[in-house]
């Protein structure tokens, strides 16, 4: 009966041990998630500020917001390198 007991005993101990562990390495990829959630966002405001800055016209950063949004941060940048070409070539 005491053998019994004991078993059953180390069960739940590595049972509780093996939850601790996985709650341990959940913690760690939400932490890691948090971070790659606050560099995007980041990234994002920074864009954002970026379109406010470059874009002289309101149909300007209405299409650079669009294509943020649809087509992603990439081609965003692409976008607002294109705008810049064209306004350096207008002053010309």
């Amino acid at each position: 009966m005491t053998l019994t007991l004991d078993n059953r005993s180390r069960n739940k101990e590595s049972s509780l041990t093996q939850a601790l562990r996985q709650i341990q390495e959940l913690n760690s990829k939400i932490a890691v998630l948090e971070q790659q959630h606050q560099d995007y966002v980041q990234k994002q405001q920074n864009l954002i500020s970026a379109i406010a800055e470059i874009c002289v016209s309101p149909m300007q950063e209405i299409q650079a917001l669009r294509i943020l949004i649809y087509r992603g941060e990439g081609e965003c940048r692409r976008y607002l390198r294109s705008v810049l070409v064209k306004q350096s070539q207008a002053s010309k």
